[in-house]
């Protein structure tokens, strides 16, 4: 794993203020424990402190009157897998390659090569325990001890990624989707030592982890160490203990939020027990924000737009509360633009860690949390989603949003009782928002400042060039692979080589394969459909026309597609074969159907092969799109994706 020594610079000259608290920081001999407690799908309307009604956080609270409350705080992309990998990392989540919400048996998940918070603060002399939800990759090379974690207790996915339906039912074994996910077990260091089958036990799941973590800071008490507590709540469907159940006026949601503040309580009472409550630093923060169509089971956004799963505030923008008695201010709250990305660099400066030497994207922001708002370390935001989607970047006070589609919770009604409504899906324009004026993003005024506009766009090509942009075919020269569960693929050699493709329908440009010439390069995919690899069309037919330098005689076709129905990706209906002696006119010679298509063995890759010998200038290779995501699926009615790699000619 690769290291560069962590910067120096201007680390006590923060104002008169600062410079005060920083003498008495670094004058220290014992670096502090951390506490990193991070909550799954907690909206920023969700805390006492930022305006939560129906329900009490007073623990919470207290933290943020003991230290310091941020009001513009961030995290990479407003999604499970793709949040936990930037702020263990430092970086946005398409830089690493770990993007969306993985799947139990994901064949990819977090790369050796990148450095985590906890490695970094095992190369202090810092204990390590993580107790709650990874969920970055379930493979045993994934999980939390192979990336600097001594201990850990917890989930390696979503909650809700089981079996069993969000009524409590057993999905059965035959069907799609969550009926072929396996039963959602409790990790213990490597092994899964529990089941969780039912809602029912997810009520213990809060209290098991909190009494893990209390352990845990008993046992090592007269060490330094990181608590990493990921908690599994308030995700969907919603467990909470009888202590805490129905004591809320909110619902079982405000319940299980007053459970989490339970918990925290118990933390600070272990620490305080201790006698290491004052050397402990506590950051409480969100993965992202609520998943709104879940209804009463869902929180709020405090009145920003939209929620998890968006490029909206409502989505990206999220609580954070850092307390550190004695060495930051007390009560204060920061209005600059912070992020996860940026608790990396700040705890390596606090501890005297060191930061890797690829790329990260975080900055710095220990001047923020004493005090110095003149500081403003971080100015620049990018507003990641999908595979690597810029659908927004943020620029100080001003947000440019760029055309994309998106799902949308608005002018539809939400699910109740735990289960989920039906999204509506909207689409953008370039849009400006000035979020100091506008923080609810309801008023575009583009037309008013093109001179911002012009600047943003600039700002937004130069990320392009690094991290890359799928929405206008943008490759990024700093991004890197994720780890595998799987060697890659080699490049093949075949008749098609080299051959001129013509396409008669339309690609979309963010998944472009690297153009028709891509589907016969030789460059075979991996079994992620956000290689660059995969050529996808949204809701239409893929047909090429394939001509060879002369006649050629061959044997085989072989047509590699793909199916993830998760992410709206399914099997083409059939996929047939054309041949033609002049380029011209064209005969049928095979069809291969979805059912016959042959499963390759990495991961979701199929091919639909046919052999018959023949010979011909040109084949035309037609695949037929469902055309509509079915019946029953989460995105029902909504254009099907179809995708392919290579059409290997033997």
């Amino acid at each position: 794993m690769l290291r560069k020594k962590r910067w120096n610079t201007t680390r006590l000259m923060f104002g008169a203020v600062a410079a005060s608290l920083a003498g008495s920081l670094y004058g220290q001999q014992n670096n502090p424990n951390i506490v990193l407690i991070f909550t799954d799908d907690q909206g920023y309307g969700d805390l006492g402190c930022y305006g939560a009604e129906g329900f009490t956080t007073p623990t919470i609270d207290s933290l943020a009157q003991q230290g310091v409350r941020f009001t513009s705080f961030y995290v990479s992309q407003a999604v499970s897998s793709a949040s936990r990998a930037a702020l263990l990392t430092g970086c946005y989540s398409n830089r690493v390659g770990v993007t969306g919400a993985l799947t139990p048996g994901s064949d990819h998940g977090i790369s050796d090569n990148e450095l985590t918070i906890a490695e970094m603060l095992k190369e202090q002399g810092y204990v390590t325990g993580i107790f709650g939800k990874w969920h970055l990759g379930d493979s045993r090379k994934f999980l939390p001890l192979q990336h600097g974690f001594d201990e850990y207790v917890g989930f390696p996915y979503s909650n809700d990624m089981w079996p069993v339906s969000y009524d409590n039912k057993p999905l059965p074994k035959e069907g799609k989707g969550k009926s072929n996910y396996p039963p959602l077990m409790l990790i213990e260091g490597n092994e899964r030592t529990k089941p969780f089958n039912s809602i029912e036990d997810m009520d213990s799941i809060t209290t098991l982890l909190t009494d893990r973590a209390v352990d845990f800071i008993n046992r090592n008490a007269d060490t330094t160490f990181f608590l990493y507590f990921p908690h599994p709540m308030p995700h969907v469907p919603l467990g909470v203990s009888e202590k805490y159940a129905g004591k809320s006026t909110y619902g079982r949601y405000g319940d299980v939020i007053e459970e989490i503040d339970w918990s925290v309580s118990q933390v600070i009472k272990a620490l305080e027990e201790n006698g290491i409550a004052d050397n402990t630093l506590i950051i409480y923060t969100s993965d992202n924000g609520p998943w709104k169509n879940f209804g009463t089971h869902a929180g709020t956004t405090g009145g920003f737009r939209e929620g998890k799963g968006t490029s909206w505030e409502g989505g990206h923008r999220v609580p954070c509360i850092i307390s550190w008695p004695g060495h930051i201010p007390q009560g204060m709250t920061i209005n600059n633009l912070a992020s996860t990305i940026d608790i990396l660099p700040t705890l390596a400066d606090i501890t005297g860690g060191s930061l890797p030497e690829h790329t990260i994207d975080g900055v710095n922001i220990l001047p923020l949390m004493m005090g110095d708002t003149a500081s403003n370390p971080r100015n620049v935001f990018c507003y990641y989603y999908n595979d690597c989607d810029l659908e927004a970047v943020r620029e100080g006070e001003w947000k440019l949003v760029f055309p994309h589609m998106y799902r949308s919770y608005e002018g539809v009604e939400p699910g109740k009782n735990g289960m989920p409504g039906k999204y509506n899906y909207g689409e953008s324009g370039l849009e400006l928002y000035n979020l100091r004026s506008d923080p609810f993003e309801t008023d575009n005024v583009i037309d008013e400042n093109p001179d911002v506009v012009k600047r943003l766009n600039k700002v937004a090509d130069s990320i392009r060039c690094d991290l890359g942009d799928y929405l206008t075919g943008k490759e990024g020269v700093g991004v890197r692979s994720s780890g595998l569960t799987y060697d890659l693929p080699e490049d093949i050699e075949h008749l098609a080589n080299g051959a001129d493709v013509k396409l008669a329908t339309d690609y979309k440009i963010k998944y472009s394969g690297r153009g028709p010439e891509g589907l016969v390069d030789g460059r075979i995919a991996s079994a992620a459909f956000k290689d660059r690899s995969w050529q996808g069309y949204y809701g239409n037919n893929m047909d090429a026309i394939i001509t060879f330098k002369e006649n050629t005689v061959f044997d085989t076709v072989e047509v590699g597609t793909m199916k993830a129905e998760g992410s709206w990706i399914f099997l083409p209906e059939n996929i047939t074969v054309w041949v033609s002696e002049d380029g011209e006119n064209f005969e049928q010679l095979a069809t291969v159907t979805a059912d016959n298509m042959v499963k390759t063995g990495m991961g979701n890759k199929y091919r639909a092969v046919i052999s018959k010998h023949a010979s011909a200038k040109a084949i035309r290779v037609v695949a037929k799109n469902i055309g509509e995501c079915p019946p029953g699926h989460p995105a029902e009615g909504n254009p099907a994706w179809i995708f392919f790699d290579e059409i290997i000619v033997k």
